[in-house]
């Protein structure tokens, strides 16, 4: 099982804060013989008419030393992680978590607004010192 991300708490702390339900943690996604193992997953109700919304949830830091190989190997385990809930959890959404450092720096250049549009990635950003959500890229 992966070790937990530096802002694990803080996600789920912030996810909780907004309504959703910690469902697994991690969540287990299997394919053949092959177990991966997603941060987190989460339930939220929007009401009798629109049902509920699941979610997986990869959270990110990107605490290297280099930002543009952070986003490289994060773009590329989305990559196989959306692939494989796609098969096996097609109801379920997924999203990677990154504190405003992280939107406010390398995915707001040219090359991060370029690799978030191309690759579609699902964000949601998170203020790590309050320990809330900030914002929905697009919204669940």
């Amino acid at each position: 099982m992966p070790r937990r991300d530096l802002y694990h708490d803080v996600v789920v702390k912030a996810l909780e804060s907004e309504g959703w339900t910690i469902t697994d943690d991690p969540l287990q996604v299997s394919i053949g013989d092959t177990d991966l193992y997603v941060d987190l997953a989460a339930e939220r109700v929007l009401g009798a008419v629109r049902g509920e919304v699941k979610i997986a949830v990869e959270i990110k830091s990107f605490l290297g030393a280099s930002k543009v190989e952070d986003l490289e190997m994060a773009v590329g385990q989305y990559n196989v992680y959306r692939d494989v809930l796609a098969e096996v959890q097609p109801d379920r959404l997924l999203y990677f978590a990154v504190s405003r450092r992280v939107d406010r720096s390398i995915l707001s250049s040219q090359f991060g607004r370029l690799i978030v549009e191309r690759q579609h990635l699902r964000l949601v950003v998170f203020d790590e010192k309050e320990e809330r959500r900030l914002e929905w890229k697009p919204e669940p």
